[in-house]
Parts: C-alpha cells; sequence; structure tokens
C-alpha cells in the first residue's frame, strides 16, 4: 500500500490536485490511498507514524486553522526520513525557510507558477523511484544474482575474460559468463546498446557526446563506450 497525503487548506487547489491525480490515474490504483487534510490533526499524526507504507506528502505552508506545513514537515522528519515531501505555497519567499528547517524536501512549487506541470512530473518522478521493483536474476555458477535494474548503470564486455561486467551502483561490479545479447533479452526498455561492448541503462545516462563516443552517467563517470552506430535505438 502507498499513500499520497494532500495537506491544503484551499478547497480549489484541494480540486486542482484532485482532477491533477485523476489524469495520472493513481486512483484507478488500488495499492493507492489518498489522502486530503485541511490541517494537522489526530488522523494525520497517525498516519505520519504509520511506519509500514511508502508516502508522498504534498504540504501547503500556510495554513488557516492549523500548525503551518513546515510543522508539520519537521513532525513527518522526527519519524520518517524515507517518504517524500513536496511544499506548495503561495509565495516564494519560504522558499529559503522550508529548506533550511526541514531534510531532504523533495519540491517546492509555487501554486500559481505552472503548478499542475510540475506537481505532475514530480509524482512520476517519485513513483518510479519508489516502486521500481524490477530485477535481474541470473544464474551463474550455482549462484543465483538478482539485482534492481534501477541500481544497475551499465554492462560492458571483458575480452580478456570473455565475461560480462555488470557495473550496479556503490562501485559493486559482477562478472557473468553471458553475452550481452543474452543479457539484453532479460532488461527491459530503459536499457539500451550504446557500443558493441557495452550496454547503458537510459535512465542513468545525464550526457550523450557521440562525436566524442562517450556518455556520461549521473555519479559523474565518464564512460567511453558510445558509438553512432547505436544513436538510433538510443535516442527513440
Amino acid at each position: 500500500m502507498y499513500s499520497i497525503i494532500i495537506v491544503e487548506d484551499d478547497l480549489n487547489i484541494q480540486n486542482q490536485i484532485k482532477e491533477l491525480l485523476v489524469e495520472l490515474s493513481i486512483q484507478k490504483d488500488k495499492e493507492f490511498n489518498i489522502l486530503y487534510y485541511e490541517g494537522f490533526n489526530q488522523s494525520l499524526k497517525d498516519e505520519i507514524m504509520n511506519h509500514n507504507i511508502i508516502k508522498i506528502y504534498i504540504l501547503d505552508i500556510e495554513l488557516e486553522n492549523s500548525i503551518s506545513g513546515i510543522e508539520i514537515a519537521e513532525k513527518i522528519r522526527e519519524e520518517d526520513w524515507d517518504s517524500e515531501i513536496i511544499f506548495i505555497t503561495s509565495h516564494d519567499n519560504m522558499f529559503e525557510s522550508a529548506y533550511r528547517t526541514v531534510y531532504n524536501v523533495f519540491d517546492f512549487i509555487e501554486k500559481f507558477q505552472n503548478m499542475d506541470t510540475r506537481l505532475k512530473a514530480d509524482i512520476k518522478k517519485i513513483l518510479n523511484m519508489k516502486l521500481d521493483k524490477k530485477i535481474l536474476k541470473i544464474e551463474n555458477r550455482h549462484i543465483t544474482l538478482e539485482i534492481y535494474l534501477k541500481n544497475i548503470q551499465y554492462i560492458s564486455r571483458d575480452k580478456e575474460e570473455r565475461k560480462i561486467i555488470i557495473h550496479a551502483d556503490n562501485d559493486v561490479e559482477y562478472k557473468v559468463s553471458k553475452s550481452l545479447q543474452e543479457v539484453l533479452e532479460l532488461l527491459d526498455g530503459r536499457f539500451v546498446q550504446t557500443h558493441k561492448s557495452c550496454i547503458a541503462n537510459k535512465d542513468r545516462m545525464c550526457e550523450r557526446n557521440y562525436a566524442k563516443g562517450y556518455f556520461k552517467l549521473d555519479t559523474g563517470q565518464k564512460i567511453d563506450l558510445l558509438s553512432k552506430k547505436y544513436k538510433k535505438g538510443i535516442e527513440k
């Protein structure tokens, strides 16, 4: 079960967010619980204390008959460092105070500055990040290797040992007796061939330079395994 918790005392803004969630088809997903509050109360406190679900909080900073969204966020962080917090407000001068006071804020959105577009993008990004449980499973010499796809940065071929190397987060490497093509068939659409000796996770690529033959990962690492031959498949 996952919860999206909206704390907003302006019913017009509440309805705007409801329409946005319907557009994202989140309310049709039975695994999601969408909760609306006009301020801090015992029910919201109970939700904060529930550690068994993943949560996204959308908090209005200024609440007329309640403690502020910033104070609610502080209460959240006393109990929960994993759930995501998005602040919405009518006043951009609250930006610094929110980020200075609350640990790990996902975003700060002004209500009347493309709120719908930004909020939709944020929710999609969080859900992709939080709910991505797809795994690469490989039997390798009587050992079963299981890796979250989102944690795989790229896969290269080791010519000397005739194996492939799966490069994962935290500088972890796995050597497997498979071909690139065999492993590519086990992966999903986020993985593309970038070179005859490389498959990369497009979600982890932040820069591609075909002229110089390299791409950069979101870690900042530069990988010199990008060929123009595979550009069409990468860019589609």
